[in-house]
């Protein structure tokens, strides 16, 4: 099998350090993450030679399972993404291996289950007492899976380390992260706790440290003094689906602005970090939540819900009568919000932050928007969209970095355009598609690597900045919904919100 890792001058990549032999422990295995994207993720370091060995995979969950149906079941999520063949498949599921039980079982039941596979597997493959636990569950049976964990003797070892991987939301407000922190830390201590913001996975958001922070031509413009406003775009085009059950809780707010959004502003926005480790980048992202003004609701947000419609030419329903949802549900499928960021470096320099769902088209995108230049020296009628300098991290689709700037159109006259240099992954690396950005996550958390996951206090002040929008919504919403159609870019307040400064969102 071929090491797609070796170091050449075309992709500069090179094959890291691999994790210590362990086994994964994946609770909630029989659920949507799990086959659409841990799994997938483990069989992909597989074909990249970037597992240890030797490894293994325990799923634990309800269905009446035994090893043999769990690697019938996986084997058919893996034909869609299968990367080496049907051969190394087979070999690799010999490594998958499962528990039957419940996340509130007593722990002389199914955790003792669990105890005696992990035991047998480590004996059988040679694996040191090394185990990583991913709670690929619903939020609210975090507290219970740790704490019967510990009752069944399963979170501590004398000879190896424990690790677990939390998912998003950390919580529903401040107050209940906390709680749910203090009762996981009863258990792990903080350097063994892994939060998945998935989004710091990504190779797009990780090259937008290496833009900045490799490249002297930008960061002494990173600032106020030549940056007019910066835009950051989460858009999708699907509905809720089935998800209505998680998604009446929890709403655009809870499970897209409070992390993936306010993240991506921490990455654009931080100074630069002593060095790419966890203590540096994280220190840095939380001084940027640090620096965030309490947000104006009334005038800054706006929220909405979508309606009935078309997209895509597709008649879709509005989100009232999306299966199991609310006839008369207020929970929002759109918010837009402007932040100010109150320090020395982007003073004055407003965030645009918009989200939804049944929006126009995917995209993710960070913009960097300059400021026009002071004097022009060129003839007013030749100046239009003059203030057209910006910056695209084009996070997904079509993932890449478009830089615009104005040039003159050949001819006679002195004639200006807006025009691109473009760098995107498929060209540049020939690459069809980006690795998923669990690999990586699992990858890291197997070796110990914190940098790319969320430490507690980033997690308690985005909650604290997020936390009044949501109540005051819940207490008493201020905008009548459904207020915007599929196909659209969401409720026509938010527009306003941008062009009532002068400005306009560019993804239109």
């Amino acid at each position: 099998m071929e090491d797609e890792y070796v170091e050449t001058k075309k992709s500069g990549m090179s094959k890291p350090q691999l994790p210590d032999p362990c086994i994964v422990v994946i609770f909630g295995v029989s659920g949507d993450l799990t086959h659409r994207e841990l799994i997938p993720s483990l069989y992909a370091l597989n074909c990249k030679n970037l597992l240890p060995v030797p490894f293994a995979i325990i799923g634990f969950a309800r269905r009446d399972w035994n090893d043999d149906t769990f690697r019938q079941d996986m084997n058919a999520t893996m034909k869609i993404v299968n990367e080496c063949g049907d051969e190394e498949w087979k070999r690799f599921s010999k490594n998958i291996f499962y528990v039957r039980g419940n996340f509130n079982d007593d722990p002389s039941a199914s955790y003792k289950d669990l105890f005696e596979k992990i035991k047998k597997v480590q004996g059988e493959f040679s694996i040191p007492d090394n185990v990583l636990f991913h709670l690929a569950t619903p939020p609210s049976d975090y507290g219970t899976i740790i704490k019967t964990l510990d009752a069944a003797s399963l979170t501590k070892s004398e000879t190896g380390w424990r690790r677990v991987i939390i998912e998003k939301p950390f919580g529903r407000d401040e107050i209940s992260a906390r709680e749910l922190d203090k009762d996981i830390h009863k258990v792990f201590n903080e350097g063994q706790i892994f939060r998945v913001d998935h989004y710091l996975g990504k190779e797009t958001v990780q090259n937008m440290l290496v833009f900045r922070f490799a490249n002297p031509g930008f960061e002494p413009i990173w600032n106020r003094n030549y940056i007019d406003n910066v835009q950051i775009t989460v858009a999708e085009d699907l509905g809720i689906g089935t998800r209505a059950n998680f998604y009446e809780k929890t709403g655009i707010m809870r499970d897209m602005v409070q992390n993936h959004l306010l993240q991506l502003l921490s990455i654009t926005a931080l100074e630069p970090p002593v060095k790419f480790e966890a203590d540096s980048l994280r220190a840095e992202t939380v001084k940027v939540l640090n620096s965030i003004c309490k947000i104006d609701v009334m005038k800054h947000v706006v929220l909405g819900q979508y309606d009935e419609g078309e997209i895509n030419g597709e008649k879709v329903l509005p989100y009232r009568l999306e299966q199991n949802v609310d006839k008369e549900s207020s929970t929002p499928t759109f918010a837009a919000l402007r932040i100010k960021v109150d320090n020395w470096r982007w003073a004055d320099v407003p965030f645009y932050l918009r989200t939804g769902k049944r929006l126009k088209e995917k995209q993710t995108e960070v913009t960097i928007q300059f400021k026009s230049t002071p004097h022009l020296m060129f003839p007013s009628s030749t100046n239009s969209g003059s203030d057209t300098n910006f910056i695209r991290f084009q996070l997904q689709p079509n993932e890449g970095i478009i830089y615009t700037f104005m040039a003159k159109q050949p001819g006679a006259e002195l004639r200006m355009q807006p025009v691109n240099l473009k760098f995107q992954y498929n060209t540049t690396f020939g690459i069809s598609e980006l690795p998923s950005s669990y690999q990586w996550l699992l990858f890291d958390a197997m070796k110990g690597d914190q940098t790319l996951f969320l430490h507690a206090d980033w997690i308690y002040k985005a909650w604290d900045i997020i936390d009044p929008v949501i109540k005051k919504w819940e207490t008493k919403p201020w905008l009548k919904l459904p207020n915007y159609a599929p196909g659209s870019w969401g409720p026509e307040e938010a527009r306003k919100l941008i062009e009532s400064e002068g400005r306009q969102w560019n993804i239109v």
